[in-house]
């Protein structure tokens, strides 16, 4: 044994997930480092599902977990909701892909347009990150300009033009990204969040085609938007004639029917979409002002025509779960059902730390939770709080690997699985499986603690 999680977690973690240990040693002879995602990469090996429900999955060994990464932020009514399961059933017996148009995209599009409020027209994509591109190739279209901004540590998809390398606390700044060319990333533009001085001179320096902005803070939510952030990014893009684009791949559906621009009052000019949109199958869109999205017809105003294929763009069978779910949660009940849950997670997770004299913190806003260890500040007196005063020095660093991956197998071993240091929740989370986790994290704490992770 590595002993890479401590020794009592790890042997444990063998003992408990056999049936994954064993796969995982034929994954790493299929893909790199054994895993199709770099978020499932874990030590000593990441365990394998079985099948889901609700807010539980099962793995191969038989194992009942409760799920805390929502399909990556996918899910908001849970695993497998009968009324998303009942329309991909019946859309598979009628077929998966006509390479034609059909009457399920004309439902889903409207949907969309119902509930989000910049949403006068939209293309369906296959994911976040080809919304995002599309994002960025519709507006330089429509400006003539090729300058982006965007904000460190906000995550916008892994494609060239919007990723960045800089691990925090992003002493390179030139946020050189390995595979990617300067040609490429010379036009992107990265500035510290939460400081509208900053993007005016930023604006006035470069003149932009366009700023992106994650909606709910970097990587959704680690250092969350300043109060009035957003609001000030509207008026100063409009005054400056800069285009805005709101990324609610995470937070579209999410933290309201009509995402943050709902909570926030305002109307960006595009908007990216993923995740839910399509009820937990792949799927995205980019949805915006109708001026602009003409970008992508034919013959349009501004002479030339943004190239856009995509085999499985809005496919029948994701149309047809992203019919399904939205209809669900156009109340709101579902989002304020796992905003709810996530609310009292985040409270009884700070008791334990606060009983335990464990120096970490938990903070988060709407459906999502992070945990920040290391912490040396003062405790929490409401869920309004976020650590350090939002200072993004102190709040967006790295933390130690190694203590990731042991506090990920700690919490699995009682029973639960975490999404890295955040997870979300979903309406399926109930009192019971919230109290659940609050004893499980306990337990992972006093595991922590007794292999010398936690003094």
């Amino acid at each position: 044994m590595s002993q890479a999680v401590g020794q009592q977690i790890e042997a444990d973690f063998f003992a408990k997930f056999p049936t994954s240990a064993k796969m995982y040693q034929q994954a790493c002879t299929l893909f790199p480092s054994g895993v199709t995602h770099d978020g499932r990469y874990m030590k000593p090996f990441p365990i394998y599902v079985d099948h889901a429900l609700g807010a539980h999955k099962y793995d191969v060994d038989g194992n009942d977990i409760i799920d805390y990464w929502s399909g990556h932020g996918s899910l908001i009514l849970g695993h497998s909701h009968p009324a998303m399961v009942k329309a991909v059933q019946e859309q598979v017996a009628k077929g998966t892909h006509f390479g034609a148009c059909h009457e399920l995209e004309l439902e889903w599009g409207e949907l969309v347009r119902q509930l989000v409020p910049s949403c006068e027209m939209l293309r369906f994509t296959s994911s976040g990150t080809e919304a995002t591109m599309m994002a960025l190739r519709v507006a330089r279209i429509a400006t003539g300009k090729t300058k982006v901004i965007k904000f460190a540590g906000h995550f916008h998809g892994w494609h060239d033009l919007l990723t960045q390398a800089s691990e925090p606390p992003h002493d390179d700044k030139t946020y050189a990204m390995p595979g990617v060319t300067n040609g490429v990333s010379e036009e992107l533009i990265i500035l510290r969040p939460n400081d509208l001085d900053l993007v005016e001179r930023a604006i006035a320096e470069h003149d932009p085609a366009c700023l992106i902005i994650e909606a709910t803070g970097s990587r959704w939510g680690v250092v969350p938007l300043a109060e009035g952030f957003l609001q000030g990014l509207r008026k100063l893009t409009e005054e400056k004639g800069v285009l805005m684009i709101m990324d609610e791949v995470i937070s579209g559906f999410r933290v309201a029917p009509g995402g943050m621009q709902e909570v926030r009052g305002i109307v960006p000019d595009l908007t990216s979409l993923a995740k839910i949109v399509a009820g937990g199958l792949p799927g995205g869109c980019l949805a915006g002002r109708a001026d602009l999205m003409q970008a992508i017809a034919f013959d349009n105003p501004f002479g030339q025509k943004m190239k856009h294929p995509g085999t499985y763009n809005a496919n029948p069978l994701s149309a047809a779960a992203g019919i399904a779910v939205l209809k669900q949660i156009a109340d709101g009940e579902p989002c304020r059902q796992a905003n709810e849950s996530a609310a009292k997670l985040r409270m009884g997770m700070n008791d334990v730390l606060t009983r335990k004299n464990v120096n970490w913190v938990v903070y988060g806003q709407f459906s999502i939770i992070k945990v920040f260890p290391g912490y040396d500040g003062p405790r929490p007196t409401d869920d309004s709080f976020v650590p350090y005063e939002n200072d993004f020095d102190r709040l967006d660093r790295k933390h130690d690997a190694q203590l990731g991956h042991a506090f990920r197998c700690a919490l699995l071993l009682n029973g639960v699985d975490w999404f890295g240091w955040g997870a979300m929740t979903t309406a399926a989370h109930s009192d019971e499986e919230i109290n659940f986790t609050v004893n499980a994290f306990e337990r992972a704490i006093d595991a922590l603690r007794n292999d010398g992770f936690i003094e």
